[in-house]
Parts: structure tokens; C-alpha cells; sequence
């Protein structure tokens, strides 16, 4: 079975040049889910607000060339297209976005291109549109194959579209694919869990991620379940969903590289998201984007109607910015690179870390051979405890 960094691709090296990605967030949507709280609109909600798919476009575009200007030349790595829900965009606008990108930076050779998609407005014929345009990856969003679990979720799409979907993309021509997967929704039970990670491997793809159900503040499910409708998800229950996932996915051929992604190889690895995770740097473009450059991170402001305006009047849509401190670098790399299962340096940490660390090994939290070699690396229950892991590395004492 393929373990991750056992070849040549994104998580085997380390280059002292940070990659350098563009995220671009699209904040349109059909509908609401019920369990999200991402920077989204419905046309409901932007009803009279002078926002438009047109004005987004027009935007990006103005943003591109103050990225450009800022960062000078530097070819990107990787694009990845987020939301909301890029595919309500359609084939065409986002090949031109991925256009306006390889026109003012230009793409570094391999470079990989994604998008996310939701199952429901995607078609054969917009995915050779994607393909033709440049992109190399698409993200489906599956969540669940139970209908009931779907439906407390208040997705829109039907149980077997996004198995159909990837499938689709196959045929057009896309060699990586990924599925999400969101697990211990209340109400789903084991047989659900499996049914949909039959589906999943079904499908083809060679990434999966899988995501515990977290009830936000000031979301529609959050209401239900204040309002006792629906139960709170039981911690218990999602670590038995998450090792049930991991089994399942291991014995297929897809190996976990990072604590809720698994991948068939390096090369299906979604390296936009190991730059994340490995202290690259990103230009987020759209409304309540980050970025990060060299230490510096900044974001725009919300509301599309707002950062269309912004830039149409030649200003910048910064809403904030913060400077980290050496401090705050060294907490996210240890937070961030433990997720991995390329694993955390030891010489990262100082004396009392890498004591913790031994002390985590002796329990069961750290693969000891790993860590004899230098590298702290999750065991399964490490990964379910990983953030108390995080906290004994950074603050020298036991979980």
C-alpha cells in the first residue's frame, strides 16, 4: 500500500522557496445548508444589494492585478476555487478566472487547478469545459449517501448524484477526484457510514475527505439543536465513525497524509492544502478571503456587494491584517504539521516539547519509531486526541 511522502511528489520534499497558491472564494449558492456557516450568499439574501456573479468577475479581476503588483513576479503552484459553490458559476467564468490567473502570473509547469463542485450543478459538458480550460483536480461535495442524513444536513443534492458525478469527471478526462465526507451527523448510524464509504470507493476517486460534524454558532442546525429537535453530535460516536473511516479507506489503498484527507498517492495529494499546512504562501482572492505572505496575513471584507465596490473605486478590500510574530509562527507549524502524516520535525521543538513528545510515544499517541528517526508522527489515537497532543508539544507537559 502507497504511505505518504514514500515518493518523489508535494509531501517527500521540502524546498527553502515556499509554494505559492491562489485561492479564489466564490460566495454564491442555491440554498443554505443548514450546518454551514461559510462566508455564502443565496440570491435571497443578496436581493437589492447590487451583488452579481458579473460584479464577482469584475472584481477578481481588479484584485489579480493589486496581487500582481504586490507580490511582482512569482508563478503559481496551485489554484483552488472554493465557496460557496463555484460550479453555479459554470464552466466558462471559471476558465476565465483560471485564465485571468495564467495571464497575470502565469502557472509554474504541473501546476495543479481545483475546484470545488457541488454534484447538483455539475454536468458532463461542464466538466470538459473545465478540463479544456486548464483545471486538473475537482472536489465533489458527497457528505452522506443516507438520504435522512442529507436531509438534516439540508443538502439538495440526491444520494447518488455525486458517485454519478465523479464518474463524469472520469469520463471527461480528470485523473484526481476527491469526495468530502461529513460523519456523526445526528441521526446517521454505522450502517449509514458504511454504505456511504461504499459509495465513495465506489466512485473511483483517489482522495476522500472526511470531516466530523461540528454544530456552529448561529447556524440553522445550531438552532435545531438548541431548540432540542435534533441531539448534539456525541464525541464518542464521531472517533468510532473517524476509525471506521480510516480502516475502510486504508485497506482500499488510500492512505491518510493529513488528519481528515486520504489520498492513493502523493500525486493525488491536494498540494494546494499541504501549502497551507506547510507554511506557504497564498493570495485569497473574493469577499472574506485570506492571504498570506511571509509572515503577514490579511483578509477582505465580507459582503460581495461591498469588496465589488471597493474595487471598482480603485481601493483595496482589506477588511484586516495581523503580522505574526515568531511566537504565533512557531504555534501554527507545530499545529499544522503534526496534522501530517509526513509528521513535525523534533528539532522544531524545544527541550520540555520534545520530552512531551517522548512522553506522548510511551502512550500510544506517537509512532515511537518515527520518533526515533526525528519525527513526530500521530499514531491512530493520536490523531483522535490531536489536539491535546498539540498543546503538550507546545507547552511541555503530558496529555
Amino acid at each position: 500500500m502507497w504511505r505518504p511522502g514514500s515518493g518523489t511528489g508535494p509531501v517527500a520534499h521540502w524546498s527553502p522557496v515556499p509554494p505559492f497558491g491562489i485561492y479564489v472564494h466564490v460566495p454564491f449558492c442555491a440554498a443554505r445548508c443548514g450546518y454551514c456557516d461559510f462566508n455564502t450568499y443565496t440570491a435571497s439574501e443578496l436581493d437589492g444589494s447590487g451583488a452579481s456573479p458579473e460584479g464577482w468577475l469584475a472584481a477578481v479581476h481588479r484584485e489579480l492585478e493589486l496581487a500582481a503588483a504586490t507580490v511582482g513576479a512569482r508563478p503559481v503552484d496551485t489554484v483552488f476555487v472554493g465557496g460557496g459553490t463555484p460550479s453555479l458559476m459554470g464552466a466558462a467564468r471559471l476558465g476565465e478566472v483560471l485564465g485571468a490567473v495564467r495571464d497575470t502570473f502565469g502557472l509554474a509547469p504541473g501546476a495543479e487547478v481545483t475546484t470545488e463542485s457541488n454534484p447538483e450543478s455539475t454536468s458532463p459538458e461542464f466538466f470538459d469545459g473545465l478540463l479544456a480550460a486548464g483545471f486538473t483536480r475537482i472536489s465533489l461535495g458527497m457528505q452522506s449517501a443516507a438520504p435522512h442524513v442529507l436531509r438534516v444536513l439540508e443538502r439538495r443534492h440526491t444520494p447518488g448524484r455525486a458517485v454519478a458525478a465523479a464518474h463524469e469527471a472520469r469520463a471527461a478526462g480528470f485523473e484526481h477526484l476527491n469526495l468530502d465526507l461529513i460523519y456523526s451527523t445526528p441521526g446517521e448510524t454505522d450502517d449509514d457510514l458504511r454504505a456511504s464509504l461504499d459509495a465513495v470507493l465506489g466512485a473511483g476517486v483517489d482522495h476522500v475527505s472526511a470531516y466530523a460534524l461540528i454544530v456552529e454558532d448561529g447556524t440553522a442546525l445550531a438552532r435545531r439543536v438548541a431548540r432540542g429537535e435534533l441531539p448534539a453530535p456525541d464525541d464518542d460516536v464521531a472517533a468510532a465513525r473517524y476509525e471506521m473511516i480510516d480502516e475502510r479507506l486504508t485497506a482500499a489503498g488510500l492512505g491518510w497524509y493529513e488528519v481528515s484527507n486520504w489520498a492513493a498517492s502523493d500525486a493525488a495529494a491536494c498540494r494546494h492544502n499541504l501549502g497551507y499546512w506547510l507554511d506557504g504562501d497564498w493570495w485569497g482572492l473574493g469577499p472574506g478571503a485570506h492571504s498570506h505572505l511571509a509572515g503577514a496575513r490579511w483578509w477582505n471584507v465580507k459582503h460581495p456587494a461591498r469588496y465589488a465596490t471597493l474595487l471598482a473605486e480603485g481601493n483595496t478590500p482589506e477588511a484586516g491584517r495581523e503580522e505574526l510574530t515568531e511566537s504565533e509562527r512557531h504555534t501554527e507549524r507545530v499545529m499544522l504539521r503534526l496534522r501530517l502524516a509526513s509528521g513535525l520535525p523534533v528539532d522544531l521543538l524545544d527541550e520540555p516539547g520534545r520530552a512531551a513528545a517522548a512522553t506522548a510515544a510511551g502512550d500510544g499517541l506517537l509512532d515511537p519509531a518515527a520518533l526515533a528517526g526525528g519525527v513526530a508522527v500521530l499514531t491512530l489515537r493520536g490523531r483522535l486526541l490531536a489536539d491535546g497532543v498539540v498543546q503538550a508539544l507546545l507547552v511541555g507537559t503530558p496529555v
